[in-house]
């Protein structure tokens, strides 16, 4: 049903396969619409933030896939099935329209099509496409969210500067009310 791509050029998109018995079924014999893939065909370069490396890999968990426990990749993963437990790594995560994922997220970017119930911690950015439903909060770098996704959380988006050289002093109980300021002038 998938065929893993080691290093594939984004050019080579368009080339027809070779025909070897390893390689995926001829278009007759299977269906275009048995495929079980969420992302639809014309924003998976979209989806992915990055072209791979010459040794990257895209590893794929496809619908029928159910997983209870810690989930750790490298470079790219796609989910299409459900995962209950954690799921982390430095690489990228895409969330399928199929995804049903309960898990705590911690990885590099994070696209999601389907449904996460769970705090997304991620080191770059996070994209909620409009069949998104994120419930959890989010701490990321960048955050973007298309119109039609539901998002129930807070988020913490970038990096704060420090707007002060130092820290603000507490205010003592003996200090003026109604809004007026105590201090010296200098």
């Amino acid at each position: 049903m998938f065929k893993k791509v080691i290093g594939q050029d984004l050019g080579e998109s368009n080339r027809p396969a070779p025909t070897t018995p390893d390689t995926r079924p001829s278009e007759s014999s299977a269906p275009a619409a048995s495929s079980s893939y969420a992302v639809p065909a014309q924003s998976q370069a979209a989806a992915a933030p990055a072209r791979p490396s010459a040794g990257a890999t895209r590893n794929v968990l496809s619908s029928d896939v159910e997983i209870k426990g810690t989930v750790k990749f490298t470079n790219d993963l796609v989910v299409d099935g459900k995962i209950e437990g954690e799921i982390t790594s430095e690489g990228n995560l895409t969330v399928g329209e199929n995804a049903r994922i309960k898990a705590e997220i911690k990885t590099g970017t994070v696209v999601v099509y389907g449904k996460v119930h769970g705090n997304l911690t991620v080191t770059d950015r996070v994209e909620l496409k409009a069949s998104a439903e994120v419930v959890g909060d989010i701490k990321a770098k960048t955050l973007s969210i298309e119109a039609g996704a539901i998002f129930v959380g807070k988020s913490t988006v970038g990096t704060p500067a420090q707007a002060l050289s130092q820290p603000a002093k507490p205010v003592s109980p003996d200090a003026p009310k109604q809004g007026t300021l105590a201090g010296t002038a200098s």
